[in-house]
């Protein structure tokens, strides 16, 4: 809570009335323009508590037009209507008057945003521009002037582009990156460190024209709008324009890169007419305007949204008070409106959770006013102190924001309601005091016989002698900060504590060294004074005798405290052994912890808001872990305001906020969530949460904790000339007591005390809720017993409470339970409270799984309800929550929590909320929710049968079968059939409808319903009517309709209808069936129903006996069908011989195996060559070896494989080969089937030798030389096999495919070298037969690498190559390995690239002798038979004549053999 202090300006008496304000931006320096009809016009300059500066005094014959702050310097420019401007300066007083530039009255000065460059222009339309340097003096003439003709209205700089983020080129430069390195380096251009300031501007003129004027002071014409315009504003988040003209017309434009603008949005602003208009705007393009009417309206021009802020009569605003003027402070998020009534509205900006100050979901908070005389014509808020100064057409106030001052001590509290008025209250007594100080109250300090108040330059001090108040003593001092005990005074000054007399007098000086600081903070508890420095140093004194003593040696926090920045708050507890500390780091936000300082062991430890727990070195029972909830709670928060209890050592308590809010000033914590918390501080066992509870939203801020009691101050909500009124709040149970009024006493001029609150609140602590007026022997008891609870103790917890009888101390203390979750402690609490129903429902609780729902019940029954309900949300036990919201008559919360997260209980809690409607009578809404539990169709008649006129409406409306058979039955019951025929139709009852009909003898109309609807219902009770009436053929066809088969076949053999009882029978089930069968059987006629009908009751056995003894056989054959392996094997038996003889013998050979005989089956299908299906082959598979041993099987399965290979299925053959085991013949009977694939799979899953070779023996049978992977498949196959002999023979193969397809001697080389070593590698069994084989391998090889090499060295040296391979030709048994045309070839390209063509033709008749019947062209290419041909001049096709011959000789002789 705030008030703001008024300084009236001091101004000269030869000064006019004030029309004109303006702060300095930065300067706590205010510049007042007023004007005077006798000596013209006056501008001062005024201090922040509106001192006088004499120096800087200007005064001419004609009027102030426009003030304007240099931004960073005390330098003023002033313009006159004469066209003089002035700049002056502060302190000294110098005027620079510049160059005779206008000759009209100045109605445009603007400052560049650095200060830079100043704008000046006037009513002719004469614009010019002036450079200003560093200091802020004027540079020369000016620098351009412009003439646009019309009056100059507004003018604003354009803001610079941002500059290079330094901070990201380095990073950039560190990781490698050139060009950030040279933005760096000195060679380049230079660095824009940050945004540079922009000189280019926008100037607007008075018929609607806006002109851009660049850097370099070159003007355009940039857009132009009807009417003259007021107000320029520049969207900088958005890169718009926005204009308002003199008749309120919004209009916003986007700036091209080239200069030109274009309009994106035109609005007319709401406005009272022929009023004044004042508009502002915020940084997050918030356009806010007063124009003398009782609302403020704002404009989001981002958001396009539009709201307005209304006065509240209920804060002390009268009706009919208007708004002039409105000022927005940025750094206090305060909007400020002066209204025609001299108050001044400060709206506060409250950002909601999940919100930010840029949206719309925004909200202002009206505070309670400030008074001021007169018709406030102006505000503005200004300087860096966030100082407001407003003008009411006389005088000018400046007003400063000052928390208000409290004070509590010794049962008596002191509440600040005005800068000079103070509320006091006497609890002891009751009495309630007002006192009216003659000086601006910055602090007050109360004891339980004096009141001190100070301003900072004056300290007075009151004597409180009952309900009296007397000054006893008023002395000037400027210290800040005073302290009372007893009757001395403490008050500091530089390095020293001074104790005072009332009077001033000092008696003591409390000194403290330079590098202990100097003291700004004080504390009294008891006889101890705690002192705090500016250098983070602090100090106990011990009060209790005639002169102060150093209870303890300053103590520097620095070593003990990381990061602190300067002391906030000390404060000492009642025995002087604890001094807890509040901190601000040295970044200057305040620290999440409270610190605590044990003055005996010299120690710090501390509380960490943050997580919610305390210093890790601080022993924390398991005990107390029960607080989860609340250290949940306190988790993220930062403590604000602390105090120790006033007696109990122990006992402390601080305000806590959440970390977001903790850099708010203190005049708006009542717009966050605030935690009060409790610690105990021992030695022992260091810090124990006691308590924790959100301060509620009517109280101020924490004054004191005095045991049975928390004192609060409250907020204050009206205030009114002399009356005010505090928000309503909790209001303590001693409030009602504290009633006595008392009247000023005759010597001080103030109001009477009734027109002051009470501004004090207090609230019992949580263990002495209905002990607050308990004696000091029970009051230390119950704080015992809360302390040992809280650490765990439960021994000495009912030690210290045991002596205790009182009901409330036991209610009390079960109530504590629910917030320590102790149920073994509240069973106790229960039994002495005598509350037996608590006891049983706590009991029954107990069969629930989660504690918290069981706690939740005991505090139900304590009628802890809003306990009880976090209770439930906590564990998440949305049913019992449910139950509690209905029991508790919370519906609507009911309702929700059963939509949300009890869906199953949803239509339970609408049945149960409907008959909560229908007991207090409204049955409107009973019936609504009746619906919505889909009860209605029975709950609805209930509730409305003593009302039929309502419930024919009802049934009418709703047109719902069950409805509408309800209300048929009711008025069949009163005998009207007619409408009760028209509603059972509705219904759709047709079985009420052939019931009526029936009882009102329209047969004929009830057996055209039946037989229309097919209702087996309404079919059977008129089947039972007709056979009533011996009517059989009608009996039986609606037995029939009704499918009450039983009944029909009942009357057909009573009545010999034969016919009718096959079908009725057929249509029955099983037992029908076997009972019409016995029936014909037991006739002796139609032998083929009854066989018909055993068989389709599921009596096969029966059916067959009976067929073969009537030699049904075409019965027999459908019997048959429907046999298989479950039917008894003697008639399966019986069945295929049958049809054996018939022929039949696919069907006889399915019935041999399902009997199981699969011999005889198999038989059968070799001897009629009958196939055998994959299907039938499976079903002779056996599985189970109880029917044959593994011998049999493994031979019927070979049986069954023999028997498929003959039919040639190999795939079948296949598998009951592998089946029996045999996977060699299984290998045989794939080969056959020429599956490659398959035969490569099987082969691998088996992964036997035999197989492998056999695989490998197939797979050359095809074509390998195309497909390399069956070349693969064969090797590898030979390699598993391990059978080296044949991979050899395979190598030896493939060397010789090189050789004759393809002449590739180097391949073959590999081959035959893979045969070698898999040759050498093998067995020799055959008495040396593989010797020989590996010594001709060998040779071949050898051959063979003489052939490569030579024609490998035929590149480098041909003659030796030659050579080689002529005596290649001469080796013996060169065939084989190497070809002998080959080798010839080779001699004769040789020959016939050396141009030695006789050599060549000579090569090439001696390769023609050895081979004549060879066609030489396999060996010799044609280019050299040509040239052979050519230089020779012999024809070179003989061979090829001789080949042709020898071929059509064949070609005859095969002719001739065939």
């Amino acid at each position: 809570m705030a008030v703001y202090f008024d300084h009236r300006i001091e101004a000269p008496e030869s000064s006019g009335l004030p029309f004109q304000l303006t702060w300095h931006s930065a300067l706590p320096i205010l510049a007042v323009a007023s004007s005077s009809p006798t000596t013209g016009g006056n501008v001062d300059l005024y201090l922040q508590q509106g001192e006088y500066v004499e120096s800087c005094h200007l005064e001419r014959p004609y009027q102030p037009t426009v003030l304007r702050w240099h931004p960073t310097k005390p330098v003023l420019a002033l313009g006159w209507e004469n066209g003089e401007v002035v700049l002056l300066t502060h302190p000294a007083g110098d005027q620079t008057v510049l160059a005779s530039t206008h000759a009209a009255c100045i109605t445009l000065l603007e400052w560049s945003s650095s200060g830079s460059r100043l704008v000046t222009g006037d009513q002719t339309g004469a614009l010019a521009v002036w450079k200003v340097d560093a200091r802020g003096r004027l540079q020369g003439n000016h620098l351009v002037k412009h003439e646009y003709n019309k009056p100059l209205t507004c003018c604003i700089f354009k803001p610079a582009s941002p500059g290079d983020d330094v901070a990201m080129l380095a990073r950039a430069s560190v990781s490698g990156d050139e060009s950030a390195l040279d933005m760096f380096s000195w060679k380049g251009a230079p660095l824009k460190m940050g945004p540079q300031e922009g000189l280019a501007f926008y100037v607007s003129t008075a018929d609607g024209k806006v002109h851009s004027v660049d850097e370099h002071c070159r003007t355009t014409l940039l857009l132009s709008v009807e009417g003259e315009i007021k107000k320029l504003l520049y969207l900088e988040k958005r890169g718009l324009l926005a204009v308002i003209t003199d008749t309120l017309m919004l209009s916003q434009y986007t700036l091209g890169p080239e200069g030109g603008a274009q309009e994106v949005m035109k609005v007319k602003l709401s406005s009272k007419t022929g009023q004044n208009v004042d508009i502002v705007w915020t940084e997050n393009g918030l356009l806010i305007t007063a124009t003398g009417e009782q609302v403020i309206r704002l404009w989001d021009l981002d958001g396009d949204d539009n709201y307005v802020l209304p006065l509240d009569e209920t804060l002390g605003f009268e009706r009919g008070e208007m708004m002039n003027c409105v000022s927005y402070c940025a750094g206090k998020e305060i909007l400020a409106a002066g209204t025609s009534h001299g108050r001044i509205a400060m709206w506060k900006m409250v950002v909601p959770p999940g919100g930010s100050r840029g949206d719309t979901k925004v909200q202002w908070k009206l505070q309670t006013p400030t008074e001021i005389e007169g018709n406030v014509t102006e505000l503005q808020w200004g300087s860096s102190l966030n100082l407001l100064v407003a003008n009411n057409s006389n005088t000018v106030l400046i007003l400063c924001e000052h928390v208000m001052s409290a004070h509590f001590s010794q049962q008596v509290a002191a509440v600040q309601l005005t800068p000079t008025q103070l509320s006091i209250t006497q609890f002891t007594t009751g009495a309630h005091l007002a006192l009216q100080s003659d000086i601006h109250i910055k602090g007050v300090c109360v004891t339980n016989d004096s009141v001190t108040v100070w301003s900072g330059k004056q300290v007075t001090v009151y004597e409180l002698s009952g309900t009296v108040l007397r000054n006893t003593g008023s002395f000037p001092c400027d210290s800040h900060i005073v302290a009372v005990h007893l009757e001395n005074l403490y008050t500091v000054e530089p390095n020293r504590v001074q104790i005072r007399t009332q009077q001033g007098t000092v008696k003591q000086l409390l000194n403290f060294s330079k590098s202990e600081g100097n003291p700004v903070l004080l504390s009294v508890c008891q006889s101890y004074l705690v002192v705090g420095t500016d250098t983070a140093h602090i100090q106990v004194f011990d009060l209790s005798r005639r002169d102060a003593k150093a209870h303890c040696s300053a103590k520097n926090l620095a070593d003990q405290i990381a990061n602190l920045g300067a002391l906030r708050s000390v404060k000492c507890n009642a025995n002087g052994s604890q001094v807890s500390i509040l901190i601000s780091q040295v970044n200057g936000r305040p620290d999440h912890k409270v610190y605590f300082y044990d003055v005996e062991m010299d120690t710090v430890t501390h509380f960490d808001f943050f997580v919610g727990r305390p210093s890790s070195g601080i022993l924390q029972p398991e005990e107390s872990q029960k607080h989860q909830f609340q250290g949940t709670e306190l988790s993220s928060r930062c403590p604000v305001f602390q105090f120790w209890d006033e007696s109990e050592p122990r006992l402390f308590v601080c305000e806590t906020v959440p970390i977001s809010s903790e850099s708010l000033s203190a005049s708006f914590l009542d717009a966050v969530d605030v935690l009060v918390v409790t610690l105990f501080c021992t030695q022992e066992h260091g810090l124990l949460l006691q308590d924790c509870y959100p301060k509620s939203s009517g109280l101020q801020a924490l004054l004191a904790l005095d045991v049975p009691y928390y004192y609060f101050s409250c907020k204050l909500l009206f205030r009114r000339g002399g009356v005010f009124l505090p928000e309503p709040g909790e209001r303590d149970s001693g409030s009602a007591e504290i009633t006595a009024t008392t009247p000023a006493p005759p010597q001080q001029t103030q109001p009477s005390a009734a027109q002051f609150p009470h501004m004090v609140s207090r609230r019992a602590l949580r263990d002495f809720v209905g002990l607050e007026n308990c004696e000091k022997a029970t009051r230390d008891a119950m704080l015992n017993f809360s302390f040992y609870l809280t650490i765990g103790d439960m021994d000495e917890a009912f030690k210290s409470i045991k002596l205790i009888k009182s009901k409330a101390v036991w209610e009390n203390m079960a109530r504590m339970c629910v917030k320590t979750r102790r149920l073994d402690v509240a069973r106790v609490c229960l039994g002495n409270m005598g509350n037996a129903r608590a006891a049983k429902a706590l009991k029954e609780a107990e069969a629930e799984p989660e504690p918290e729902a069981q706690v939740a019940m005991l505090a139900i029954q304590l009628g802890m309800l809003e306990d009880a309900e976090k209770l439930y949300k906590c564990c998440q036990r949305y049913d019992l929550l449910n139950n509690f919201y209905q029991a508790s008559g919370q519906w609507q919360q009911a309702l929700e929590t059963a939509e949300n997260h009890d869906r199953i209980h949803l239509r339970t809690t609408y049945y149960n909320y409907a008959k909560y409607l229908e007991s207090i009578g409204d049955k409107t809404l009973a019936l609504t929710y009746y619906e919505h539990s889909d009860t209605h169709r029975v709950e609805v008649p209930r509730m409305l049968q003593d009302d039929t006129s309502s419930l024919e409406i009802y049934v009418n409306k709703m047109k719902d079968k069950n409805i509408y058979k309800w209300w048929a039955q009711y008025l069949e019951s009163q005998s009207d059939m007619d409408s009760a025929l028209r509603f059972y139709e509705l219904a759709q009852d047709y079985l009420s409808l052939v019931r009526v009909h029936c009882y009102m003898g329209n047969i004929q109309k009830a057996s055209e319903i039946a037989n229309d609807t097919g209702d087996r219902a309404a079919s059977y009770h008129l089947a039972r009517h007709y056979e009533g009436h011996d009517d059989i053929k009608q009996a039986v066809h609606f037995y029939t309709r009704a499918q009450a088969y039983n009944n029909a076949i009942r009357l057909c053999k009573e009545n010999g209808l034969d016919d009718q009882l096959m079908n009725l029978a057929l249509l029955s089930n099983a037992e029908d069936m076997m009972e019409a069968a016995c029936y014909y059987e037991e006739k002796g006629t139609h032998m083929d129903r009854a066989v018909a009908l055993f068989h389709k009751a599921g009596y096969v056995s029966k059916a067959l006996e009976l067929a073969f003894a009537t030699q049904q056989f075409s019965a027999l054959q459908l019997i048959a069908e429907d046999l298989n392996e479950f039917s008894d094997p003697a008639l399966l038996a019986r069945c295929s011989d049958f049809f054996i003889t018939h022929s039949q013998y696919e069907k006889a050979v399915e019935l041999l195996v399902a009997a199981k005989k699969y011999h005889q089956a198999l038989e059968l299908c070799v001897t009629q060559s009958l196939t055998i299906t994959e299907e039938l082959a499976e079903r002779m598979t056996v599985t189970d070896s109880k029917e044959l041993s593994e011998d049999a099987r493994k031979e019927l399965l070979e049986r069954i494989a023999d028997c498929c290979m003959r039919q040639g299925n190999y795939h079948l053959a296949t598998k009951k080969y592998t089946q029996a085991g045999n996977k060699p013949k299984a290998m045989r009977a794939l080969l056959k089937s020429g599956d490659t694939e398959k035969i490569v799979f099987f082969a691998n899953v088996c992964r036997q030798k035999e197989l492998f070779i056999m695989a490998a023996n197939y797979l050359q049978s095809l074509d390998w030389r195309k497909n390399p992977e069956i070349l693969k498949t064969i090797i590898g196959f030979y390699t598993k096999g391990r059978a080296p002999d044949l991979l050899a023979g395979f190598y030896e193969a493939c060397a010789q495919v090189e050789i004759d397809d393809y002449q590739n001697y180097e391949k073959a080389l590999d081959a035959l070298t893979e045969a070698v070593k898999c040759l050498s590698k093998a067995k020799d069994s055959s008495t040396g037969r593989q010797e020989v084989r590996l010594a001709d391998l060998q040779h071949r090889v050898i051959l063979i690498k003489k052939f490569v090499h030579a024609r490998r060295l035929y590149m480098e040296d041909a003659d030796e190559a030659v050579r080689l391979c002529e005596a290649l030709l001469e080796e013996p048994e060169l065939d084989p390995a190497v070809r002998i045309g080959d080798a010839f070839g080779f001699l004769v390209e040789h020959h016939c690239q050396q141009g030695n063509f006789q050599v060549a033709y000579r090569k090439l008749e001696e390769l023609q002798k050895i081979l004549p019947s060879q066609n030489i062209r396999y060996y010799v290419s044609q280019a050299s038979l040509a040239s052979l041909q050519k230089e020779m001049g012999v024809p070179m096709d003989r061979g090829d004549n001789s080949q042709a011959v020898k071929e059509e000789d064949e070609v005859e002789e095969d002719l001739n053999v065939s």
